[in-house]
């Protein structure tokens, strides 16, 4: 997967509230929906002028000014760097085939997808801090699309988003409760996911993560994911 089949992906999987174009900026509302839906990208040459294009753009939808930037964008890294903007939350991003994830699968009852979400699964997205802004996403995502439920000993452990593009499927909003934490409940959840997406015709699963949060990105590496594909974010210092 190259990064601009990345960032098709995750645009159609987890869509902004709306997308225009601003000179060489895409400006993203997100509607407090979180940083990628938020950030604004940089489709074509830039100079410094244009920068305020962009933070103009931004202020007209309410959002602070955000910029995300990718690997072969260090000229735009400097610019930004340059009128004070600070580096924020490095991600990566993991890919890998479906089916080299969904085997072995797991048991129908450890996670299962269900779509709309049932109340016990935004129960536990709201307790791990997604609210509605981001529901709000998820409804607005086209199908296929599903929640998956994750389970340990008969009681609900984690919750995720997953949906389609192509062949290409993307995970998002993986959240497993505190107490239910190291109990296989993930690694549960990701083979799910791959076994849903394989039902849809897709043949990779991606999905992106801090670059901090590194028992995840471990469980990723141990279950065969591959890093595809980075960036980081720009903020305004102070």
């Amino acid at each position: 997967m190259e990064s601009k089949d990345f960032n098709a992906v995750t645009e159609a999987t987890w869509p902004p509230a709306s997308i225009t174009q601003h000179g060489p900026w895409r400006i993203r509302q997100g509607l407090g929906g979180g940083q990628r839906v938020s950030a604004a990208t940089l489709e074509g040459p830039v100079e410094t002028a244009d920068i305020a294009q962009a933070e103009a753009a931004m202020a007209a939808l309410g959002q602070p000014p955000l910029f995300m930037v990718r690997p072969d964008e260090t000229a735009l890294g400097g610019l930004l760097e340059a009128r004070g903007y600070v580096r924020h939350d490095p991600v990566v991003v993991y890919a890998a085939p479906v089916a080299k994830l969904a085997t072995p699968a797991p048991s129908a009852m450890a996670a299962f997808p269900t779509w709309p979400p049932l109340g016990i699964a935004t129960q536990l997205w709201a307790e791990a801090g997604i609210g509605a802004a981001r529901m709000a996403i998820m409804e607005h995502a086209p199908m296929p699309k599903t929640c998956l439920l994750g389970r340990i000993n008969d009681r609900a452990a984690g919750v995720a988003f997953v949906a389609c593009h192509g062949k290409t499927a993307m995970l998002h909003a993986l959240e497993i409760s505190p107490s239910q934490r190291r109990n296989g409940a993930a690694r549960n959840m990701m083979r799910a996911a791959a076994v849903w997406a394989a039902d849809q015709g897709a043949d990779t699963l991606c999905l992106a993560v801090t670059e901090d949060n590194h028992a995840a990105r471990a469980l990723y590496a141990h279950l065969g994911m591959e890093q595809v594909a980075a960036y980081h974010y720009r903020i305004k210092q102070g």
